[in-house]
This record gives C-alpha cells, structure tokens and sequence, in this order.
C-alpha cells in the first residue's frame, strides 16, 4: 500500500514540474500575483497592453436564440479589432439599449452570455486572459429578473449602515451568480443642488453620512477581498463634486476651493477606498478649469499619494472624449487620452479614445511603461479574483439563487426603513384597517415610477405598487382607486372622477411626486443620459439627463391635491421622488405627509405597512427640503456666517437633515462625556421610548466648533446610530469621539487638531431638534 501511494506522489509531483515547465508562470496559481503580473505584461504586445485598458458596451456581444446564448460576430470583430479586456452593461436591459423582457437575458441566460463571451476570449486570443464585465448596480444589479432595491437617497434615509451592508451583499452575489465581475456604484456625490438630476442616485448632502454609507456598501460587496466568491470590485461614482454642478446641470463645471474639497466630497470616497473599494470612475464635470477625467491632482495626487490606492481607475462614459469635445482643452480624442493617461486614468470607458494611444506611444508621446502600470492595475485584480483558473459562472445556480425570496425580502425591509415620515397631524396615522380607502394620484399604480433611473425592465407582478400593497393590506373591497392625473401630461385627467371617489371614501391617500422612469419614446445621447424635448411628455422629470429649472410638482398634480382636500376627508400625502420636491402645500394642508423616495420593487408593500401601522417609521433626510429653489443650496452644515431670511421666505429649509417623525415619542437624558485618551472622549446618554408604540430612534450627535483658524460649518454631524426600542424601554446609546471629530483643514491644507479649542457637543434626533448639549475643551 505504502508502495502505491509513493508512486501516485511521484506521478503527482512528476506532472506538477511539466505543468510549470509547459505552462508560462503567469498561469501558475501557485506564484504570487505580482510575478504573474509581471510574467504576463512581459508577453504582452503593445497592441494586447492597449486592448486590456478598453472597457466598450457589453449589450450588443451576444446572440439570443431562444434558451440559448452565444457570442455574437460583433465580439468576435471587437476582441480581433481592439484586444479588448473589459465590457460594461453586457446585461443592461432599458430603452437606450433597446433591451426588453423578450429580447434581454434572464438570470440563467446571462451566466450562459457570460461564459459564452468568457470561453470564446480565453480560447481564441494569443494569451487567453479572461474579460471582466462590468455592470450597474447602485440599487440592486441593472439587469432582468434581479431584486431591486431603493435607489441610493433611500438607502441614506435607512440610516442604518448595517441594512445598506446586507443590501449591498444581495446585489453583489446577484452580480456575480450571472458571471459579471464589477459593480458600478456606491455614488459618492454630495449632492447640495435638488436641481441636478441625479439626487436620487446618491446619499444626500453630508459628508459623514455619507461615508458611513460607503463604508457599508464596500463592505457588503466583500471588502475587495476578491478571493470570496461573491466580491465584487465596487467601482465608486464620480470622482469628484460631480453633484455640485453649475445651474444644476449635469455633467456642468463645479465650483469647489481646494479645502471644501478636501472637508466634504472626498471623505466618502476615501472612507470607501479605506473600506476596500478597488475601482474608482471619474465625473464628467471639472473643477477649477480642469476635467477630472484628466485631473492628475484626484487621480495620482490624491488617489495613489495621499490615500495608496491600489485600484483601477475608469472613464465615466466617453469623458475621455468628453476632454476635447466638451471642457475644450484637447484638440482632438487622442490628445485627450493622452491627458487622461498621463494623469493617472487606467480604463477607457466606451473603448473608444484610448486606442489613440498605440500612435501615442510610437510618437514618444506616451511611455510604455506608463501602459504597462496601467495594465497591471487590472490584471492584477484579474488574478486575485482567480479568473485565470475559475472564468466561468453556473447558470442553473444564477437561476435558483439571483431574486429570491429572502432578498425580496429585504427589500422590503430596506423599502420600510427609508420611508420619512414629515407630518402627522393629530395621529392621523396609523389608519385603522377597516376603513374605506381611496388611493389616488399619478405614483398610486405605476410599476415603473416606484424604481428610479438604472432599473431594468420589470414583469409587472414582481413589483408592488402603493394601491396593489394597500388591497393586499385591507382588501380589495376597501379600496378605490382613480389615477386623477399624470406627472407632467396635462391631458387626459379624471380630477372630478377622483374628487367623487374621495368623497366615498373614509381616507384619501394621495401618491405623487416625480418619476425616473424611462420609456422607448425618450430620446438618449451617446452616454445614456436622457434628453428632454418638448415632443416627449412623458412621466420622467428625474434620472440622469432630467434637470429641474424648478422644484414644484408638474403637471396637474398640485390642482388634484387641492381638489381632493376640499373634500374634507382625511388626506395623507406620499411623494414618491429623486430629489426632494416643493412640499410647501402638502406641509400645510396634509393631515399626513410622508416622503418615500423611490422605494423599489417592495415598496408598495413598505408604504402600506407604515400607513396601517404594521411598521413604526423611523426614516430621517438625508437631504433637506427646500421652500423654494431660489434657497439652495440649503444644506444644514454651511460655513459661519449664517445667511439671513428673504425678502419672501425664511432662510431655513422646510424640513432639515436628519428630521423625521416617529408614531412614538423618545427622552433624551443623562448626557456624561469621559476623557479616554488624548483627544478621546466617551460620550454617552440614555433614550427612553415614551411613545406607545416600539419602533426605531435615530440618534444623532453633532459638533459646533466656537473658533478655528479657517471658517468651519456652523455645526457637523459626527456620528449617528438607529436602534431599536420597544414601548417603555430604556437603552444606553454610546458613541466615542476621536482626534478626528476635532480636527479641521487648516490654511496650509493639513488635517491639525489646533490647540485650545472650544467645541459644543450637541445630541438630538435631527440638525434641528437638539436634545442634549454640553461645551466641552478637548486636550485641557
């Protein structure tokens, strides 16, 4: 026995010397990357290095017959043409793509595309490397048949990292059940302009927010350790200000100093990278004249120096071109890319401008090893991810695994959790189940309208709307419903009809707000954005592309809403939304107003659980709400000094950061702040819920600096926790301070603690509801 096991050993070990004799080192698992890296950049003609930075659209790169998928000749010309070593949205599904449930792929099916295109690439290149696909997922993966969650101002709402962390899990095992790789988001642009028409996509106007929310999401994709088989590589969106942008345009100039810089729209994505994010895209915009595609202040400077980033980088969409034909400071494509190149950007977006490069090069314009760095930045990532050895995905897994009931569920939970609720006059809520409801308004029962920009399409009876979730709450016999009007389309409206329907009811409940939703007679440029035309009414006032001159509700919405309330019945008002709209009306004359976001596929579900009182609302803003445009920005945290009130209207928003109600009622007591170190204190309190019903608190602490040497934001959240109360129930809530809650980016652009400070430590359940405060000297 012993002799045969000797001989299988030696067989064994014999095999294992002409594996690594016959087999080049960078397809030895056993090396470290690094020396695979190096090994494989080695081979690589220039051509091959150049065609691993391309990233072009993936949606065209597979034929569809049936059960069956294939490789399309499109790939084949593509992979002969440009060596190329990434695709992005391979399984988008929208109009821009002209992508439908018929002729887009489900779940199994896009596994099959993507070991079709995997197989083909690894078997009919000189090399064989692997492709990555790259797809979109800031709420969930942009594909058919996967669990969509609220869009990303929703998932601030939650204030609960840890809920954002599961979500982010959901979606990045969902990326990668189907073969993708790479997952777009979280979006990281503070977003202080509700004109701009991406709000929806991001998590709101603060910095520390935020980065909590980065932090979380990083983590549910895996942290970057790629070698746990759902990582994703989370690629953070738009470096940098990208939601700041001039006139609320997109994609617009932005105009931020070096420091407000450094202060508020960098810590998210350093939070993230510090977190694990290993893929970084550049904005559109510019700052201060200079693209921040071909920035190497964001893109070296920043990224590589400062904070060791050991990622890749990527183009949004054509931005490379975007340097020449937008901002005007290249000639031409090829003298953009060479920009884009020499400042730190590693991946071409779109696959279009970095071929140039090749001449580039030639002409000693560009050095090769300045390619080569480029290169290695992903292949090193291809090689940790161990798709050298595993390229392929199991599409009967993708099919039992991707949108089951258990992340259905939690998108319900997610869904519940984001929902703010702003007034409740007299207890109208919670509504009793027995009563006669009527469910009016243009978001009352539209599939589309509850999900936001970058969803695919939805088989109608996978996504629960406000009227369906309340009939399946009380009853159909309960409930009438009447659209009553559009979002924007001024013909064809049933405002009379809705009136006579509420006045049979016992309580009106009136959805409106905004919609993302994207239809085939909406025309898109290149990018995908959308472009509004006067032809095109349709619901869609928000998503990329959809800028707001104003913030009022159009169309005929704000005619039904004064119609129904002359009605006399109850009338509880839900925006469904992207960006926080005028409320003004609703604020006065609802009985019940709630903000709800773009809730996703559960969220008519989530909505009818709060109404009815099967969920205790505990959502806060993470963006205030205006009282008009002409306020903003309006955020909580401006710089001393102070702005004072209008001619017409108070300086203050409508609703702050960080406020929303309870159908419970929490005391803040025994506030005790202890020095544990160096510029570190505990500070701790106890929260009783006196209300009488258990539900969630969030609470929040913030910082007021009395004096600096530079102006500081009149007052700073630092750190913020939802728990959980049952009715009558008391917890100690603790949170500890560090040298970092104290400090400030001084005149020579450092991060200093300066000595002598006077701080007020404020703890309350918004930026304007203060409970607790104590004034305190740290280092004394």
């Amino acid at each position: 026995m012993k002799k045969i096991v000797f001989i299988i050993t030696y067989i064994f070990l014999i095999n294992q010397v002409i594996f690594s004799q016959t087999q080049p080192p960078y397809k030895n698992p056993g090396l470290p990357v690094e020396t695979r890296v190096k090994d494989l950049i080695g081979r690589m003609t220039l051509e091959e290095k150049i065609g691993q930075l391309l990233c072009p659209l993936g949606w065209e790169m597979y034929d569809k017959q049936g059960n069956n998928v294939t490789h399309s000749r499109k790939f084949e010309e593509l992979v002969k043409d440009k060596n190329i070593g990434m695709l992005w949205a391979t399984y988008r599904a929208d109009p821009w793509t002209q992508k439908t449930l018929e002729t887009g792929l489900n779940p199994e099916l896009s596994a099959k595309a993507g070991n079709a295109l995997q197989k083909y690439i690894i078997e009919n290149t000189r090399l064989g490397i692997p492709i990555f696909l790259a797809e979109e997922a800031p709420h969930g993966h942009m594909a058919i048949g996967t669990t969509v969650f609220p869009t990303g101002i929703g998932q601030a709402a939650t204030w609960n990292p840890a809920l954002i962390s599961q979500m982010a899990g959901v979606s990045a095992k969902e990326v990668r059940l189907q073969g993708a790789h790479i997952s777009y988001g979280p979006v990281l642009d503070l977003s202080r302009d509700h004109r701009w028409s991406r709000v929806e996509e991001s998590y709101g106007e603060d910095p520390v927010l935020m980065s909590r929310m980065a932090e979380a999401v990083v983590k549910g994709t895996g942290s970057g350790d790629l070698s746990k088989e759902y990582s994703t590589i989370a690629t953070l969106k738009h470096f940098a200000a990208y939601g700041i942008p001039e006139g609320g345009h997109n994609g617009s100039a932005s105009s931020v100093g070096e420091r407000e810089l450094r202060q508020s729209f960098l810590p998210p994505f350093k939070a993230a990278i510090d977190a694990g994010a290993l893929s970084v895209m550049s904005a559109y915009n510019s700052i201060d004249g200079i693209p921040c595609t071909s920035s190497r202040f964001l893109l070296t400077d920043i990224l590589r120096k400062e904070w060791n980033f050991r990622g890749f980088t990527v183009s949004d969409l054509g931005s490379i071109e975007g340097i020449a034909g937008s901002h005007r400071v290249a000639r031409n494509a090829k003298q953009a890319a060479e920009l884009a190149l020499s400042a730190g950007l590693d991946t071409d977006l779109g696959g279009n401008a970095y071929v140039n490069l090749l001449n580039s090069v030639k002409e000693g314009i560009i050095d090769e090893k300045d390619i080569d760095t480029a290169v290695s930045r992903s292949l090193s990532l291809k090689f940790e991810m161990g798709l050298f050895e595993n390229p392929y995905a199991d599409p009967a897994k993708a099919k039992k695994e991707v949108k089951t009931a258990e992340h259905t569920a939690l998108s319900r939970k997610v869904a519940q959790q984001s929902i703010v609720l702003l007034e409740n006059k007299n207890n109208t809520l919670p509504l009793d189940k027995g009563l006669k409801i009527a469910v009016i308004g243009p978001n009352a029962d539209n599939v589309y309208n509850m999900l936001g920009d970058y969803t695919a399409p939805q088989e109608e009876k996978g996504v629960i709307t406000v009227k369906r979730g309340i009939e399946e709450k009380i009853g159909k016999p309960q409930v009438q419903y009447i659209k009553g009007c559009a979002i924007r389309d001024t013909a064809n409206l049933t405002i009379k009809e809705a009136v006579e329907v509420a006045k049979n009811s016992d309580v009106v409940i009136a959805v409106v707000g905004g919609s993302s939703a994207r239809d085939f007679k909406t025309k898109y440029i290149d990018t995908g954005a959308a472009v509004a035309t006067e032809e095109s009414v349709s619901d869609m006032e928000s998503g990329e592309g959809f800028d707001r001159s104003t913030l009022d509700l159009l169309g005929k919405q704000l005619d039904l809403l004064k119609a129904l309330k002359t009605t006399g019945k109850p009338l509880v008002v839900v925006y469904i939304q992207g960006r926080p709209l005028n409320m003004n009306w609703a604020s006065e004359n609802a009985d019940a107003l709630l903000t709800a976001w773009y809730p996703g596929q559960e969220g008519g579900n989530a909505i009818a659980d709060v109404l009815f009182g099967d969920y205790n609302p505990a959502g806060r803003l993470p963006i205030s709400v205006a009282r008009s445009v002409g306020q903003l920005p309006v955020h909580y945290n401006k710089r001393n000094p102070l702005g004072h009130n209008y001619v017409e209207v108070s300086s203050s928003p409508l609703y702050s950061f960080g406020y929303g109600k309870s159908f419970s009622e929490f005391d803040y007591s025994n506030l005790k702040i202890e020095k544990t170190g160096d510029y570190k204190y505990r500070v701790s309190l106890t929260v009783t819920n006196i209300g009488e019903y258990d539900g969630d608190e969030v609470v929040q602490i913030y910082m007021k600096n009395h004096y600096a040497s530079v102006s500081q934001p009149n007052m700073q959240l630092r750190h913020f926790e939802r728990t959980h109360f049952k009715k009558g129930e008391s917890k100690n809530i603790s949170f500890d301070l560090t040298e970092d809650d104290f400090s400030i980016i001084n005149a020579e652009m450092k991060n200093v603690v300066e000595p002598g400070g006077t701080f007020d430590i404020m703890i309350g359940s918004s930026s304007v509801d203060i409970r607790l405060k104590q004034t305190m000297n740290p280092g004394s």
